[in-house]
């Protein structure tokens, strides 16, 4: 099996740390951006400062104001080689402008917001297609994408779901995502908007996937579509489900609570890692190169 070349980097959404917005004047949040931290990264696994970034804010209600920010924090590092396509619509996909932009760029970045824009306006698409072909075959090329970017990803998607609700079966919503890596499904936002459950009923329904709960200011940096490194100031919890024994959930009516048994969770800081394919937590994960690590008590 021929793993991708390039690298996926999913973040879990948070305010920009990096700007000079007094607090309050937006709605940070509903920018679903992420602190200069994370930022470097990206341009770091892209190439450096010069590489050339498109962003891409087709899951944004405010696209110029998201596209603006974006534009100004990568200027703050340095960066002057970024674009910004405001794809609205499936007609705009095939513009040959963008096409031609997504084919000689080092990396793409998918803003937050709305995860269904993302799905509906380009699946099936051209302009996905050759995303998806330069992701698999040329290396060091880099898509990321931060809280509803982040979350279509993944080839199975939450699309809608109450994380107050969650708990009880039919809640959690879930369709195709963009279809970059399988078996995982993503969330975003994860402590901060109480999800635990959403993803653990996702997992639930979908047990072949391995669920990535991001908290907000971090991410996964993933490499061959299994290996990850946590990044970021925050947490990443793994859902899995490949060992879950009792399960109600394919017997009880919708609006049931559901039940389950032997989920296994993992937790992982800034430098841990885990392994998709083989379902093990590392201790270690840098350059992406993953270590094991022995813990040794005294």
């Amino acid at each position: 099996m021929q793993y991708p070349k390039g690298k996926l980097i999913a973040i879990g959404g948070a305010e920009d740390k990096g700007t000079d917005l007094e607090a309050g004047e937006i709605n940070r949040n509903n920018l679903n951006f992420f602190e200069l931290g994370i930022l470097r990264r990206v341009v770091e696994e892209a190439g450096g400062i010069d590489a050339r970034i498109e962003v891409i804010t087709t899951a944004s209600t405010i696209p110029y104001e998201v596209g603006d920010n974006y534009m100004n924090a990568f200027g703050k590092i340095g960066c002057t080689n970024i674009g910004v396509l405001h794809i609205r619509n499936r007609q705009d996909t095939a513009n040959p402008e963008f096409l031609e932009r997504i084919k000689t760029c080092n990396a793409v970045m998918f803003s937050g917001g709305n995860q269904m824009r993302l799905s509906v306006t380009d699946g099936g698409t051209d302009f996905l297609a050759i995303l998806k072909k330069r992701y698999q075959e040329e290396t060091g090329f880099v898509v990321a994408g931060t809280s509803a970017g982040a979350m279509a990803m993944s080839k199975t998607m939450i699309y809608e779901g109450n994380a107050a609700r969650a708990y009880l079966k039919g809640e959690v919503k879930m369709t195709t995502g963009l279809g970059f890596i399988d078996n995982v499904i993503i969330d975003s936002h994860f402590e901060k908007r109480g999800r635990f459950v959403r993803l653990t009923q996702a997992v639930a329904t979908n047990p072949s996937c391995i669920g990535i709960g991001l908290g907000e200011d971090t991410g996964m940096l993933i490499t061959e579509g299994n290996k990850m490194e946590a990044i970021g100031s925050g947490l990443v919890i793994i859902i899995d489900g490949h060992e879950m024994m009792h399960s109600n959930i394919a017997d009880i009516p919708d609006g049931n609570p559901i039940s389950i048994e032997n989920l296994r969770v993992h937790f992982c800081e800034k430098g841990n890692g885990y392994m998709v394919k083989e379902r093990k937590f590392l201790m270690e994960a840098k350059d992406g190169a993953l270590i094991k690590k022995q813990v040794h008590v005294e």
